[in-house]
């Protein structure tokens, strides 16, 4: 599935801070990406750039940002006001759509409303292409291996910190929606309170206290893993960090911009007796989205994603060859 000459990749919201490390990650394998966004502010970061400016709500000046254009990535919150116009700008201009989304609602909503229009322009659509729901559906996928189904399917995320940008803070605000998980083989909403657990992560974590509070790795994964339960934890020491409105936002600690956070992410998939467990351990979710999602959006455009239409990402490629790409952004071990 090849776009012909159509290869150049634009990222909607490359001012903010997941865009800069997604536009800096193209330019560093040799892009040289349309920059989008809603304010003239862009031609100041990136002088010399290809820079267009377009507001959501305005579907003339998105059709003529991403004109030529053969993938955008969107990585501008909340998507529940993005996704939907910048799926449609990209659909008129036969041009692949990926997005970094956490949110469920958005999530769900653009892989159920999108798919006949995606695969009619033989174009992928895929939200949620990031450390929130690409990366545990790769790792599910991955450890699910011949296995067709999966009685549970288990995302433990342990983070050491969470300093949030200003995006994830305004999303928080406004995303409201009650959070799903599969119990039974159906969408239902986390208990109320969440369930509570102990977790053992591999060092530095180790033992950690856990909530449930999924995001949209319940989306991702459920939409091509058949498995009655899935649920999803995260460790209580990053939510003190989000809910107190004096955390600051992430800092730089090296010359790639990225933070000093780290983060670990088990899943253990269950079928009948057996276990298989798939672990990743990394460094600041937000910088690491970028080499994820850059990786998924130059193999779409090589042709090398399996189907167009919806799809996530373990829907789309070989999982452990995808996981291994990663290899210097992230340690990934199976048991």
């Amino acid at each position: 599935m090849g776009q012909g000459t159509k290869r150049t990749i634009g990222v909607y919201g490359a001012a903010g801070h997941t865009g800069k490390f997604v536009a800096n990650e193209l330019r560093r394998r040799g892009w040289s990406p349309v920059l989008v966004g809603r304010d003239a502010r862009l031609h100041e970061l990136y002088p010399g750039a290809d820079v267009r400016i377009a507001a959501v709500d305005d579907a003339a000046a998105l059709d003529r940002a991403l004109a030529g254009v053969g993938l955008v990535i969107n990585c501008a919150g909340p998507f529940l006001e993005t996704a939907d116009p910048i799926v449609r700008a990209a659909l008129r201009a036969g041009a692949h759509y990926l997005d970094v989304t956490a949110e469920q609602p958005s999530a769900r909503a653009i892989l159920a409303q999108f798919g006949n229009a995606a695969a009619e322009a033989n174009v992928v659509v895929s939200p949620a292409f990031a450390f929130y729901g690409a990366l545990a559906d790769l790792l599910t996928t991955a450890a699910m291996g011949d296995w067709p189904k999966a009685d549970t399917v288990t995302i433990a995320m342990a983070l050491d910190r969470w300093w949030p940008t200003p995006g994830t803070r305004i999303t928080g605000k406004r995303n409201t929606a009650r959070r799903i998980v599969i119990s039974d083989g159906q969408p239902t909403f986390v208990a109320d309170p969440p369930h509570r657990r102990t977790w053992d992560f591999p060092a530095p974590f180790e033992a950690q206290e856990m909530i449930e509070l999924p995001f949209s790795e319940i989306v991702t994964i459920a939409h091509h893993v058949q498995a009655r339960e899935i649920h999803s934890y995260i460790n209580l020491a990053p939510l003190t960090d989000i809910r107190n409105p004096d955390t600051p936002p992430p800092r730089a600690e090296d010359e790639s911009g990225r933070s000093a956070q780290t983060f670990a992410m088990d899943v253990v998939v269950e079928h009948g007796n057996e276990q298989r467990r798939a672990t990743a351990q990394g460094r600041d979710i937000y910088a690491f989205s970028a080499p994820l999602i850059v990786e998924g959006a130059e193999r779409i455009l090589n042709g090398r994603a399996k189907r167009a239409g919806t799809a996530a990402a373990g829907e789309l490629f070989d999982a452990p060859d995808f996981l291994a790409s990663l290899a210097e952004h992230l340690t990934v071990t199976f048991r």
